[in-house]
């Protein structure tokens, strides 16, 4: 279905797990992990602690999807759905969750994580019987078993995105893992305080985020050494080198302030104290064409508009046999503009453009 590859370090330790174009336009994430393999290929295994996974490619059916000039590969064509919003969650399967938690209470954190880990293979391993039983399953459910069985024990996970239309480079994070964003040397992240549901990095580290609030509720304050990242690298349907030299220095650092690299010096632009811009993903305001026309004078990617600002203008020619007309749009709200649409020409209700 698609091939891996694995660097083991001299020492033991943590298990990083990276992936890329898991929708099949946006093919940056690659670039990004063969300059990895590279380098990894170039280091003594003693810089090494713990193991790191590499996956390009990861959704072959995806990247090879065309209409015409173009590379979606968003959806399943076969099932219509989006291939981030069919992953296996066991946060939602755990009903005993709140029982665990306090028979788990006195242990150490690393035992803990050890048997919560245990558990959740457990229960995924049941899936198998289904694929293997004779009615098996849809094609999205073989698909995420293999991507997950590869990831689920992994200590961090890197999920290498682009935007489908035109973006810059940011992140997706978690609850209480601002820090730690910063290692990827990024001008901004967002915060997932609100779920699509069965996204790739979801359905990995939402369990731990629940045990975390569990232990919480009991009065024992825990967070464990658990990521999960959407890193996504500018614009999809092209290798940006910008964004690839951003990936791959971000990523190295990341991995060094994690201690999974040693004695390797950082890159120049490495800084511990990294400022970044944190917006929350429920203050993203998406706006979408309320007619029909032409986008003109659209401010560009990267800036920052202000509350009342006109922030592009449609021109509409309709068909009621009235002149043309061009129609100012203007910010709800402050914010960054972070994500654009490739397409100038919309329908009515067409995305054009997201501000955080």
């Amino acid at each position: 279905m698609f091939c891996h590859y694995k660097f083991i370090g001299a020492q033991s330790g943590k298990k990083v797990y990276i992936q890329s174009n898991l929708h099949g336009a946006e093919i940056s994430g690659n670039a990004v992990i063969h300059q990895l393999i590279e380098f990894l290929l170039s280091i003594d295994a003693t810089h090494l602690v713990g193991e790191i996974w590499l996956v390009p490619v990861c959704n072959p059916m995806g990247t090879n999807e065309r209409a015409q000039h173009f590379s979606p590969g968003r959806y399943c064509s076969y099932e219509a759905k989006d291939w981030n919003r069919i992953f296996w969650d066991y946060e939602k399967e755990a009903d005993d969750l709140a029982a665990f938690a306090k028979s788990q209470l006195l242990l150490e954190i690393e035992v803990v994580r050890h048997n919560y880990l245990t558990i959740i293979k457990q229960k995924f391993a049941q899936l198998l019987e289904k694929i293997n039983s004779s009615s098996s399953v849809p094609f999205t459910q073989k698909f995420r078993y293999k991507l997950q069985s590869l990831s689920l024990d992994a200590d961090y996970l890197i999920d290498l995105h682009s935007s489908t239309n035109q973006g810059l480079n940011y992140l997706y994070y978690f609850q209480n893992r601002e820090q730690s964003s910063k290692y990827f040397l990024l001008d901004f992240g967002i915060l997932l305080d609100e779920y699509d549901g069965d996204a790739f990095d979801e359905a990995f580290i939402k369990p731990w985020l629940a045990l975390e609030q569990h232990f919480q509720s009991l009065g024992r304050e825990i967070k464990f050494d658990v990521d999960a990242w959407t890193f996504e690298l500018g614009t999809g349907m092209q290798i940006n080198l910008d964004s690839v030299t951003r990936g791959v220095e971000g990523i190295k650092n990341y991995l060094i302030q994690k201690c999974v690299l040693i004695n390797t010096v950082p890159s120049e632009n490495a800084k511990l104290n990294n400022q970044m811009m944190f917006i929350r993903r429920a203050d993203i305001i998406k706006y979408f064409a309320p007619i029909g026309g032409m986008i003109q004078d659209r401010v560009n990617l990267g800036h920052y508009v202000k509350a009342g600002e006109i922030i592009y203008k449609i021109l509409s020619f309709n068909k009621q046999g009235e002149l043309p007309q061009v129609i100012d749009i203007h910010a709800q709200a402050k914010g960054l503009v972070y994500d654009i649409s490739t397409n100038q020409a919309v329908n009515e209700g067409e995305f054009v453009m997201g501000v955080g």
